[in-house]
């Protein structure tokens, strides 16, 4: 009887592990909390190559969803439309420095805390380089589908921004 009652427990121990599985701390990770961990490692990856790399080729179907919207005035929507959009960063700055501070997630929604580094010596969205270096935090509401970036919208100092360019006053 002992060892049947082992054979229930031992047999339940798998079943449950078919669901679950233990992070290094050996903290329960759950499907949905797996799902979570991939989307945010995809993200991350693919900012830092965007930004800090200036790989534009990484705007693909692959990592963006071919609708990706970028909340903005007026919004950019599609693959294409992002690329252009966020070329004029890496043509406008040099220096580039783009740290993502934090990054956590629930369901299909990401939020990002980041730092955007650098030095205006370029054409930045039609303003000529005036040779300022900035420095602006600020957060990102993120939603992905299936593993991929499919809208985004943020949130920084813009006036401050400005003025770190030497813009305003």
């Amino acid at each position: 009887m002992k060892q049947l009652s082992a054979l229930i427990v031992l047999s339940a121990i798998a079943f449950s592990g078919m669901f679950t599985s233990c992070t290094s701390n050996g903290n329960v990770q759950t499907p949905a909390a797996d799902s979570v961990a991939a989307n945010i490692k995809m993200y991350t990856h693919t900012w830092d190559e965007i930004i800090n790399h200036g790989k534009l080729e990484y705007f693909t179907d692959s990592n963006f969803t071919k609708d990706v919207v970028m909340h903005a005035h007026p919004d950019i929507v599609g693959i294409d439309s992002a690329k252009a959009y966020y070329a004029n960063y890496l043509t406008g700055f040099s220096n580039i420095r783009f740290t993502i501070i934090d990054v956590f997630g629930q369901g299909d929604k990401l939020v990002k805390h980041w730092r955007f580094e650098g030095k205006h010596t370029g054409n930045f969205f039609g303003i000529p380089a005036t040779g300022k270096d900035v420095s602006v935090e600020g957060a990102t509401l993120v939603k992905m589908r299936g593993g991929k970036i499919a809208e985004e919208q943020d949130f920084f100092d813009n006036y401050e921004f400005m003025k770190q360019l030497g813009l305003v006053k």
